[in-house]
């Protein structure tokens, strides 16, 4: 008998009262969603939403070295490639289903803790940046990657990386440069620092508690997390934003990336981010750039179906498929990009990426 790809648990807790526990549970793959998991994800929150018992929702991964690396990005390989140029159907579901699940996160009107220990990246980003109470611990590492594989930073990074202080959110999203628990909490991207070995601590104090709403879930954890502040790593972010805000300033994706190119530095971390963004595609870091500009100021459910467009565009192209067979297949790291470079690419290529392929969105009723 196979494990639960998802282990579910109504935890009773005081006054009669349950917690929603959800354990991703597929480390072999660092918990990378299936689209078997986002559905089982999404059923059981609206369920939860409606029992009047659950009082609020924990979500965490199992295993000791990732809370969720992103989406199963091999599956999404194989439908790109099963059908070039599209519809490729099991993609485009996944990300329709995964954007949804992403809006009920965002919008619950109950309390969600998510607990991002250790490898959050990606998809798994996306549902910790959904929860009320996000959760980092000394383990933490994140990175929105996609670059490197000619996607972009999507399950609602459009939106949150756009609320990101200076020109951070846009240097993470076209450098995939990695971060830290105090990275996050400078960022907005988590709210809370917890270390890893108070979990145990975290879960009991909920219990006991019940019933909790927000305010009442950060007068809990905010005893624990004082206890934790000294353990808290020092983070790359905050330091270096003269630096990021500097590389970042012009409005011109082109001209950022002339920057990059220009920078000479001994500093590793800026080092590792102009590599990430000049080794990865042309063609994503213009269309990643673009789709965090005309994000700015939209409404969360307006992101998401902006994400589902280019989404659904990309991974008809033949970019994305690339980008995941160096990266991940054959891992050769050495893809044959379309374009050699930004100024290569015509400004209607990049138009065609945001224009919706269907008549009605599937995310139309959000």
């Amino acid at each position: 008998m196979t494990d639960p790809v998802v282990i579910f648990e109504e935890l009773p807790a005081a006054n009669g009262m349950n917690v929603g526990k959800a354990v991703l549970n597929v480390p072999k793959t660092l918990n990378s969603l299936t689209i078997d998991m986002v559905e089982l994800l999404l059923a059981k929150l609206e369920q939860w939403q409606r029992d009047e018992k659950i009082c609020c929702v924990i979500i965490s991964g199992s295993g000791d070295k990732a809370f969720c690396a992103g989406g199963d990005v091999q599956a999404l390989h194989a439908s790109a490639v099963k059908t070039p140029g599209g519809p490729c159907v099991e993609a485009e579901q996944f990300f329709a289903r995964e954007y949804r699940m992403n809006h009920a996160l965002h919008t619950y009107k109950k309390p969600i803790l998510v607990w991002g220990d250790g490898i959050v990246m990606g998809g798994g980003l996306g549902i910790l940046a959904g929860g009320s109470h996000r959760v980092v611990t000394e383990t933490s590492r994140f990175a929105m990657p996609e670059i490197t594989i000619a996607l972009f930073p999507d399950v609602g990074g459009s939106y949150f990386l756009n609320q990101t202080p200076g020109k951070s959110g846009r240097f993470l999203a076209l450098t995939g440069a990695s971060f830290n628990a105090a990275d996050a909490l400078y960022l907005g991207v988590a709210n809370l620092f917890i270390a890893r070995d108070r979990y145990g601590d975290v879960e009991s104090a909920l219990l006991d508690a019940a019933p909790v709403d927000d305010a009442q879930v950060d007068a809990v954890l905010a005893a624990i997390a004082d206890a934790c502040a000294s353990s808290l790593p020092s983070g790359n972010v905050e330091q270096h934003q003269h630096e990021i805000d500097s590389l970042c300033a012009s409005a011109s994706t082109r001209e950022v990336v002339a920057a990059f190119r220009a920078l000479e530095t001994d500093d590793k971390w800026l080092s590792k981010a102009k590599a990430g963004l000049l080794h990865g595609s042309p063609l994503a870091a213009l269309w990643i750039d673009r789709q965090l500009k005309q994000c700015e100021g939209m409404a969360l459910a307006d992101v998401f179906r902006s994400e589902l467009v280019l989404a659904t565009n990309i991974v008809r192209y033949p970019e994305f498929a690339e980008g995941v067979r160096a990266l991940l297949i054959d891992k050769d790291r050495a893809p044959q990009w379309q374009y050699a470079n930004v100024d290569a690419v015509e400004p209607e290529t990049i138009d065609s990426f945001f224009a919706p392929p269907w008549d009605s969105n599937p995310l139309h009723d959000l």
